[in-house]
């Protein structure tokens, strides 16, 4: 496992395709932590991954699996699992295109989704993280203790992830999308599979979302309720996509840090190992 140190971001460790970086982005030290890269064997194949976990722990720590956005595995998602280490999480976030390419030869939001995003199949992406999982569970991770939480894409990815794996505790998703179009590649939204959660489910979505309207948000609801699915999904009124984006325009602070705390606490309420 290859651990290497981060240092101040510069623009060109974000997504180009989101470029220029706002002046509201975060950094988090990675001081008594470990963080790095490594590659998880998945499929016949060895997938790179970014972690970050706390140092001098002994006991085996809670895994959160965090899934990225549209923009791959980006110094954002590397923040977030730097927070979460912070926090005495094992944090592993998978570079789950790495068959299809990488997001960081686009440098349009378009040209991205048509020419990448949408090549990645649901089913594949699944089977990946359950080896995610087995490998946390190999590199001081509890798998008594497993959580998953992603963002935009990886928002939709946790509500399947919820339905897939009966070993997750508890998912959090950040504005991932509800309903779509049934194709080869995504045969099943959320909206599909709510009475198959095996986990329960905290969505958190936005209010001025222009790509996740709100009577989506409300067919969901009543999908969830329909099939007695434990799950919440809290909306923002004043936020918009990605509000937790804090790098993008989008970043919507009080939105995001409300967001992050019921995520914690959340996690917390169905961790069964918590002290």
């Amino acid at each position: 496992m290859t651990e290497k140190k981060t240092t101040t971001p510069a623009n060109n460790q974000f997504a180009p395709a989101v470029s220029p970086v706002t002046s509201t982005v975060i950094h988090t030290s990675d001081e008594g932590l470990h963080t790095g890269e490594t590659t998880i064997a998945t499929q016949g194949e060895n997938m790179p991954a970014w972690y970050a976990r706390p140092q001098d722990v002994a006991a085996p720590l809670p895994v959160v699996i965090v899934v990225q956005e549209i923009f791959g595995v980006h110094e954002h998602i590397k923040d977030v699992c730097r927070r979460l280490a912070h926090l005495g999480y094992l944090a592993v976030a998978p570079e789950l295109y790495f068959r299809q390419g990488c997001p960081n030869e686009y440098d349009e939001i378009s040209a991205l989704l048509r020419d990448l995003v949408s090549k990645v199949p649901d089913a594949q992406v699944l089977a990946d993280l359950d080896h995610v999982a087995s490998w946390a569970g190999k590199h001081h991770g509890d798998l008594h203790r497993l959580f998953v939480t992603g963002f935009c894409w990886g928002g939709r990815i946790s509500w399947l992830y919820a339905a897939h794996n009966p070993q997750l505790k508890a998912a959090v998703a950040w504005y991932g999308r509800l309903v779509g179009a049934h194709t080869l590649t995504s045969p099943q939204h959320p909206v599909d599979v709510t009475a198959n959660l095996s986990a329960p489910v905290l969505g958190l979505y936005g209010g001025k979302d222009d790509g996740i309207p709100l009577d989506s948000v409300e067919t969901m609801r009543q999908a969830l309720r329909a099939a007695n699915a434990k799950a919440e999904i809290v909306v923002y009124p004043e936020a918009g996509h990605a509000f937790n984006a804090d790098y993008r325009p989008s970043y919507h602070q009080a939105s995001a840090q409300d967001g992050w705390e019921r995520m914690l606490a959340w996690f917390t309420a169905y961790d069964k190992g918590a002290k």
